[in-house]
């Protein structure tokens, strides 16, 4: 069993930065007499503010705000803050082993919670059930991700699984990994799906070709292919493009 005490040592410390919690400190940061947690909620904080309720104890005499400004300006804004290693973090001062634990806790929760379906076999029937899907979490990818989505005869999910990692093109995405799952599983129809980093979801000549040869080896193996998504800031149906 892993035991978290109420102190933490950042990487950068020398035995004498454990942050000291103070009970009052979150107090402080919600009741600025602007907005609170309490009366308003989290959507009308802004990111320097959420990141300092996360943060919450002080550190050498540094407030929750301090560190959280930090963050942001290490990283540049908050998608690179919550999408950062733990020890990317942890170099980060004030910001140690458990309390980068939590922020990316707290960022993994608010993925699901995007991607959340009661039903562990939902009926997949257009792109935005892909988009509800994947996206919470492939929009933040900074690599290219192809993975593919596998229904059964009723287009009920079975799963969905990472084909290839890196930059799209012939030797990463191999027709006969693409179908395999497919194969194994005894689905009928799959979708595929990658991001753009970039942010840009617009299909590229690759993406263009590379979703017709693996719709034509779909039709040999008798699996249609229902649709190529690309995920990005915003999302592009290949087929009501009509590139496939």
């Amino acid at each position: 069993m892993i035991q978290m005490t109420d102190k933490e040592t950042t990487s950068t410390s020398t035995g004498a930065g454990d942050e000291v919690n103070k009970g009052s400190d979150l107090v402080e940061i919600l009741n600025d007499g602007r907005t609170t947690l309490d009366h308003y909620g989290p959507e009308y904080l802004k990111p320097e503010q959420l990141l300092e309720v996360l943060i919450s104890p002080r550190y050498s005499g540094k407030t929750a705000g301090d560190i959280a400004a930090d963050l942001l300006k290490e990283f540049g804004d908050l998608k690179d803050v919550v999408t950062a290693s733990i020890p990317q973090l942890t170099k980060v001062k004030g910001i140690g082993f458990v309390k980068a634990c939590q922020i990316k806790a707290a960022f993994e929760l608010s993925k699901r919670v995007a991607s959340y379906c009661e039903e562990e076999h939902p009926v997949i029937t257009s792109i935005d059930d892909v988009v509800k899907l994947l996206a919470p979490h492939m929009q933040f990818f900074k690599q290219e991700e192809f993975r593919v989505i596998l229904l059964d005869t009723k287009k009920r999910l079975i799963n969905h699984q990472r084909i290839s990692l890196g930059s799209l093109n012939a030797s990463l995405v191999e027709p006969r990994e693409v179908f395999r799952p497919a194969l194994t599983t005894g689905a009928k129809y799959i979708i595929l799906v990658h991001n753009h980093p970039s942010g840009d979801p617009e299909p590229s000549d690759q993406d263009i070709l590379l979703t017709k040869q693996l719709c034509m080896c779909g039709v040999i193996l008798g699996i249609e292919v229902l649709d190529h998504v690309i995920i990005g800031s915003n999302h592009v149906s290949m087929k009501d493009q009509k590139l496939m």
